[in-house]
Protein backbone atom coordinates (compact mmCIF):
# COMPACT_ATOMS: atom_id res chain seq x y z
CA UNK A 1 0.00 0.00 0.00
CA UNK A 2 3.06 2.04 0.65
CA UNK A 3 4.86 1.70 -2.24
CA UNK A 4 1.93 3.00 -4.63
CA UNK A 5 2.11 6.31 -3.98
CA UNK A 6 5.82 6.63 -4.10
CA UNK A 7 6.02 4.94 -7.60
CA UNK A 8 3.06 6.97 -8.77
CA UNK A 9 5.16 10.27 -7.08
CA UNK A 10 8.39 8.72 -8.92
CA UNK A 11 6.52 7.53 -12.21
CA UNK A 12 4.94 11.25 -12.24
CA UNK A 13 7.88 13.95 -11.03
CA UNK A 14 10.10 12.81 -14.84
CA UNK A 15 6.75 13.94 -16.64
CA UNK A 16 5.86 16.95 -14.73
CA UNK A 17 9.49 17.57 -15.29
CA UNK A 18 9.62 17.02 -19.09
CA UNK A 19 6.42 19.52 -19.50
CA UNK A 20 7.56 22.13 -17.69
CA UNK A 21 10.53 22.10 -19.83
CA UNK A 22 8.16 22.07 -23.18
CA UNK A 23 6.68 24.73 -21.76
CA UNK A 24 9.92 26.91 -21.50
CA UNK A 25 10.93 25.86 -24.64
CA UNK A 26 7.64 26.80 -26.51
CA UNK A 27 7.71 30.29 -24.49
CA UNK A 28 11.25 30.69 -25.50
CA UNK A 29 10.44 29.92 -28.97
CA UNK A 30 7.04 31.98 -28.75
CA UNK A 31 9.59 34.87 -27.86
CA UNK A 32 12.04 34.95 -30.22
CA UNK A 33 12.34 37.43 -32.91
CA UNK A 34 10.70 36.32 -36.39
CA UNK A 35 12.00 37.47 -39.54
CA UNK A 36 9.04 37.74 -41.72
CA UNK A 37 11.72 39.21 -44.44
CA UNK A 38 14.89 36.75 -44.69
CA UNK A 39 17.11 39.05 -45.76
CA UNK A 40 19.69 37.11 -48.45
CA UNK A 41 23.05 38.12 -49.92
CA UNK A 42 21.61 39.86 -53.01
CA UNK A 43 18.60 41.99 -50.26
CA UNK A 44 21.80 43.02 -48.27
CA UNK A 45 23.65 44.31 -51.00
CA UNK A 46 20.80 46.45 -51.89
CA UNK A 47 20.30 48.10 -49.02
CA UNK A 48 23.83 48.65 -48.27
CA UNK A 49 23.89 50.62 -51.52
CA UNK A 50 20.65 52.41 -51.05
CA UNK A 51 21.61 52.88 -47.47
CA UNK A 52 25.10 54.41 -48.81
CA UNK A 53 23.35 56.30 -51.67
CA UNK A 54 21.12 57.83 -48.89
CA UNK A 55 24.00 59.36 -47.19
CA UNK A 56 25.45 61.31 -49.65
CA UNK A 57 22.12 62.55 -50.54
CA UNK A 58 21.21 63.82 -46.87
CA UNK A 59 24.90 64.62 -46.41
CA UNK A 60 26.44 66.35 -49.99
CA UNK A 61 25.85 70.12 -48.30
CA UNK A 62 27.94 69.08 -45.91
CA UNK A 63 30.38 66.16 -47.57
CA UNK A 64 30.98 68.37 -51.04
CA UNK A 65 33.81 70.55 -50.55
CA UNK A 66 33.85 74.41 -52.15
CA UNK A 67 35.85 73.26 -55.18
CA UNK A 68 33.32 70.65 -56.36
CA UNK A 69 31.16 70.94 -58.71
CA UNK A 70 28.55 69.31 -56.39
CA UNK A 71 28.77 71.91 -53.44
CA UNK A 72 28.14 74.94 -56.27
CA UNK A 73 25.46 72.98 -58.46
CA UNK A 74 21.69 73.64 -57.14
CA UNK A 75 20.48 70.39 -59.71
CA UNK A 76 22.08 68.21 -56.83
CA UNK A 77 19.24 67.80 -54.32
CA UNK A 78 16.98 67.76 -57.37
CA UNK A 79 18.86 64.89 -58.67
CA UNK A 80 19.21 62.37 -55.66
CA UNK A 81 15.11 63.30 -54.78
CA UNK A 82 14.80 61.67 -58.42
CA UNK A 83 17.43 58.91 -58.00
CA UNK A 84 16.27 58.07 -54.79
CA UNK A 85 12.58 56.59 -55.47
CA UNK A 86 14.52 54.03 -58.24
CA UNK A 87 16.50 52.95 -55.36
CA UNK A 88 14.19 52.47 -53.30
CA UNK A 89 11.99 50.36 -55.54
CA UNK A 90 15.01 48.23 -56.03
CA UNK A 91 15.74 47.35 -52.37
CA UNK A 92 12.23 46.77 -51.82
CA UNK A 93 12.22 44.82 -55.09
CA UNK A 94 15.60 42.92 -53.78
CA UNK A 95 14.00 42.51 -50.38
CA UNK A 96 10.52 40.99 -51.65
CA UNK A 97 11.84 38.64 -53.80
CA UNK A 98 14.04 37.05 -50.93
CA UNK A 99 11.10 36.05 -49.29
CA UNK A 100 7.86 38.27 -49.19
CA UNK A 101 5.22 35.42 -48.77
CA UNK A 102 1.97 36.18 -48.70
CA UNK A 103 1.34 36.46 -44.93
CA UNK A 104 4.03 38.76 -45.10
CA UNK A 105 2.47 41.11 -47.38
CA UNK A 106 -0.77 41.32 -45.83
CA UNK A 107 1.19 42.03 -41.80
CA UNK A 108 2.61 44.66 -44.11
CA UNK A 109 -0.45 45.64 -45.40
CA UNK A 110 -2.35 46.09 -42.14
CA UNK A 111 0.82 47.64 -40.00
CA UNK A 112 1.05 50.35 -43.20
CA UNK A 113 -2.39 50.85 -42.91
CA UNK A 114 -1.82 51.42 -39.63
CA UNK A 115 0.79 53.81 -39.81
CA UNK A 116 -0.30 55.59 -42.28
CA UNK A 117 -3.69 55.93 -39.90
CA UNK A 118 -2.02 57.36 -37.01
CA UNK A 119 0.66 59.70 -38.35
CA UNK A 120 -2.08 62.74 -39.40
CA UNK A 121 -3.25 62.31 -35.78
CA UNK A 122 -0.58 64.39 -34.37
CA UNK A 123 0.46 66.14 -37.76
CA UNK A 124 0.48 69.82 -37.54
CA UNK A 125 0.65 69.90 -33.26
CA UNK A 126 4.31 70.21 -32.08
CA UNK A 127 5.77 67.31 -34.07
CA UNK A 128 3.71 64.93 -32.52
CA UNK A 129 4.02 61.48 -34.88
CA UNK A 130 2.37 58.42 -33.08
CA UNK A 131 3.49 56.51 -35.91
CA UNK A 132 7.29 55.94 -34.95
CA UNK A 133 6.63 54.03 -31.61
CA UNK A 134 4.31 51.39 -33.74
CA UNK A 135 7.14 51.56 -36.50
CA UNK A 136 9.58 50.88 -33.67
CA UNK A 137 7.75 47.68 -32.06
CA UNK A 138 6.93 46.17 -35.46
CA UNK A 139 10.88 46.26 -36.63
CA UNK A 140 11.63 44.67 -32.96
CA UNK A 141 9.16 41.50 -33.68
CA UNK A 142 9.35 41.29 -37.26
CA UNK A 143 13.21 41.89 -37.72
CA UNK A 144 15.31 44.64 -39.89
CA UNK A 145 13.93 43.43 -43.20
CA UNK A 146 10.33 43.35 -42.63
CA UNK A 147 11.01 47.04 -40.95
CA UNK A 148 12.83 48.46 -43.22
CA UNK A 149 10.09 47.58 -46.28
CA UNK A 150 7.42 48.72 -43.57
CA UNK A 151 9.12 52.07 -43.21
CA UNK A 152 8.96 52.84 -46.46
CA UNK A 153 5.87 51.60 -47.66
CA UNK A 154 3.93 53.27 -44.37
CA UNK A 155 6.05 56.70 -45.14
CA UNK A 156 5.16 56.78 -48.51
CA UNK A 157 0.77 55.46 -47.89
CA UNK A 158 0.66 58.33 -45.32
CA UNK A 159 2.28 60.85 -47.84
CA UNK A 160 -0.31 59.89 -50.68
CA UNK A 161 -3.21 60.24 -47.81
CA UNK A 162 -2.13 63.67 -46.12
CA UNK A 163 -0.67 65.21 -49.75
CA UNK A 164 2.76 65.37 -48.28
CA UNK A 165 3.73 64.53 -51.91
CA UNK A 166 7.33 65.92 -53.14
CA UNK A 167 10.77 66.23 -53.61
CA UNK A 168 11.07 65.18 -49.67
CA UNK A 169 9.40 62.25 -49.93
CA UNK A 170 11.61 59.92 -51.40
CA UNK A 171 14.04 61.04 -48.01
CA UNK A 172 11.35 60.64 -45.74
CA UNK A 173 10.48 56.87 -46.85
CA UNK A 174 14.81 56.14 -46.31
CA UNK A 175 14.80 58.08 -42.81
CA UNK A 176 11.39 55.92 -41.56
CA UNK A 177 12.63 52.40 -43.21
CA UNK A 178 16.10 53.18 -41.09
CA UNK A 179 14.21 53.71 -38.00
CA UNK A 180 12.29 50.42 -38.54
CA UNK A 181 15.30 48.43 -39.59
CA UNK A 182 17.25 49.92 -36.50
CA UNK A 183 15.13 48.67 -33.78
CA UNK A 184 14.79 44.91 -35.72
CA UNK A 185 18.53 45.01 -35.36
CA UNK A 186 18.56 46.24 -31.52
CA UNK A 187 20.71 43.88 -29.13
CA UNK A 188 18.74 40.85 -27.27
CA UNK A 189 15.64 40.01 -29.65
CA UNK A 190 14.95 36.48 -28.50
CA UNK A 191 15.73 36.76 -24.64
CA UNK A 192 15.09 40.37 -23.51
CA UNK A 193 11.78 40.89 -22.17
CA UNK A 194 9.70 43.23 -19.74
CA UNK A 195 10.61 46.24 -18.54
CA UNK A 196 13.94 46.01 -19.80
CA UNK A 197 12.54 45.65 -23.32
CA UNK A 198 10.61 48.40 -23.05
CA UNK A 199 13.12 50.47 -22.26
CA UNK A 200 15.70 49.79 -24.58
CA UNK A 201 12.80 50.57 -27.17
CA UNK A 202 12.08 53.95 -25.31
CA UNK A 203 15.17 54.79 -25.59
CA UNK A 204 16.38 54.23 -28.89
CA UNK A 205 12.23 55.68 -30.55
CA UNK A 206 13.69 58.81 -28.69
CA UNK A 207 16.86 58.94 -30.48
CA UNK A 208 15.79 57.83 -33.84
CA UNK A 209 12.58 60.55 -33.37
CA UNK A 210 15.22 63.26 -33.04
CA UNK A 211 17.87 62.32 -35.78
CA UNK A 212 14.67 61.46 -37.90
CA UNK A 213 14.32 65.57 -37.51
CA UNK A 214 17.77 66.26 -38.00
CA UNK A 215 18.66 64.07 -41.22
CA UNK A 216 15.13 65.59 -42.62
CA UNK A 217 16.85 69.09 -42.04
CA UNK A 218 19.94 68.31 -43.71
CA UNK A 219 18.36 67.38 -46.99
CA UNK A 220 16.07 70.65 -46.60
CA UNK A 221 18.80 72.91 -45.83
CA UNK A 222 19.92 73.64 -48.94
CA UNK A 223 16.19 74.22 -50.58
CA UNK A 224 15.46 77.24 -48.18
CA UNK A 225 16.66 80.36 -49.44
CA UNK A 226 16.08 83.99 -47.47
CA UNK A 227 17.15 82.59 -44.22
CA UNK A 228 19.79 84.89 -41.80
CA UNK A 229 23.26 84.60 -42.62
CA UNK A 230 24.11 83.08 -39.54
CA UNK A 231 22.19 80.04 -40.64
CA UNK A 232 21.85 79.52 -43.75
CA UNK A 233 23.50 76.87 -46.34
CA UNK A 234 27.01 78.74 -48.24
CA UNK A 235 28.04 76.07 -50.34
CA UNK A 236 31.36 77.06 -50.24
CA UNK A 237 31.71 77.28 -46.72
CA UNK A 238 34.58 75.20 -44.94
CA UNK A 239 33.16 72.20 -43.11
CA UNK A 240 33.14 73.33 -39.36
CA UNK A 241 31.21 76.37 -40.48
CA UNK A 242 28.99 74.45 -42.07
CA UNK A 243 27.94 72.29 -39.14
CA UNK A 244 27.72 75.47 -37.40
CA UNK A 245 25.47 76.58 -39.24
CA UNK A 246 23.68 73.75 -39.14
CA UNK A 247 23.41 73.13 -35.71
CA UNK A 248 21.85 76.92 -35.41
CA UNK A 249 19.61 75.77 -38.25
CA UNK A 250 18.06 72.88 -36.69
CA UNK A 251 17.64 74.55 -32.96
CA UNK A 252 16.08 77.62 -34.45
CA UNK A 253 13.63 75.83 -36.70
CA UNK A 254 12.76 72.11 -35.58
CA UNK A 255 13.73 71.06 -32.58
CA UNK A 256 10.97 72.36 -30.63
CA UNK A 257 8.91 70.06 -32.82
CA UNK A 258 11.93 66.55 -32.90
CA UNK A 259 12.05 67.05 -28.48
CA UNK A 260 7.80 66.17 -28.40
CA UNK A 261 8.10 63.67 -31.62
CA UNK A 262 10.53 61.75 -29.43
CA UNK A 263 8.61 62.15 -26.03
CA UNK A 264 5.56 61.49 -27.19
CA UNK A 265 7.09 58.20 -28.26
CA UNK A 266 8.37 57.36 -25.31
CA UNK A 267 5.54 57.62 -23.41
CA UNK A 268 3.58 55.51 -25.82
CA UNK A 269 6.39 52.86 -25.85
CA UNK A 270 6.15 52.92 -21.72
CA UNK A 271 2.35 52.98 -21.24
CA UNK A 272 1.18 50.77 -24.30
CA UNK A 273 4.27 49.24 -25.95
CA UNK A 274 3.59 45.90 -24.04
CA UNK A 275 0.56 45.56 -25.14
CA UNK A 276 1.42 46.19 -28.55
CA UNK A 277 4.53 43.96 -28.58
CA UNK A 278 2.29 40.54 -27.37
CA UNK A 279 -0.23 41.47 -29.76
CA UNK A 280 2.66 41.66 -33.03
CA UNK A 281 3.93 38.86 -31.21
CA UNK A 282 0.83 36.68 -31.12
CA UNK A 283 -0.20 37.41 -34.35
CA UNK A 284 3.47 36.16 -35.49
CA UNK A 285 2.67 33.08 -34.15
CA UNK A 286 -0.50 32.61 -35.97
CA UNK A 287 0.71 33.20 -39.02
CA UNK A 288 3.67 30.89 -38.19
CA UNK A 289 6.21 33.09 -40.97
CA UNK A 290 9.44 30.13 -39.80
CA UNK A 291 6.77 27.10 -40.47
CA UNK A 292 7.96 25.60 -43.94
CA UNK A 293 5.67 24.73 -46.66
CA UNK A 294 4.45 21.13 -46.30
CA UNK A 295 2.88 18.81 -49.37
CA UNK A 296 0.73 15.52 -48.71
CA UNK A 297 -0.68 13.32 -50.78
CA UNK A 298 -2.99 11.71 -48.52
CA UNK A 299 -6.43 13.05 -49.79
CA UNK A 300 -5.48 12.19 -53.21
CA UNK A 301 -4.42 8.71 -52.74
CA UNK A 302 -8.01 8.29 -50.54
CA UNK A 303 -9.69 9.67 -53.87
CA UNK A 304 -7.64 6.75 -55.77
CA UNK A 305 -8.57 4.19 -53.77
CA UNK A 306 -11.96 5.06 -53.56
CA UNK A 307 -12.06 5.28 -57.53
CA UNK A 308 -10.24 1.57 -57.42
CA UNK A 309 -12.81 0.40 -54.70
CA UNK A 310 -15.67 1.21 -56.67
Amino acid sequence: MTGAPGTSGASGSPGSGRSGQAGRADRARADRQVRAVRIGPRSAAALGIVSAIGVAAFGWPLLADSASGLAHSGDAPWLFAALLPLLLAVAVAAVADTGLDAKAVAMLGVLAAAGAALRPLGAGTAGLEPMFFLMVLSGRVLGPGFGFVLGAVSMFASALLTGGVGPWMPFQMLSMGWVAMGAGLLPGPHGLRGRRELALLAAYGAVASVLYGVVMNLQGWPFISGLASGISHVPGDPLEVKLAKFAAYVLATSLGWDLPRALLTVVLTLTVGGTVLRALRRATRRAAFDAPASFTGAPFARSEGGNAES
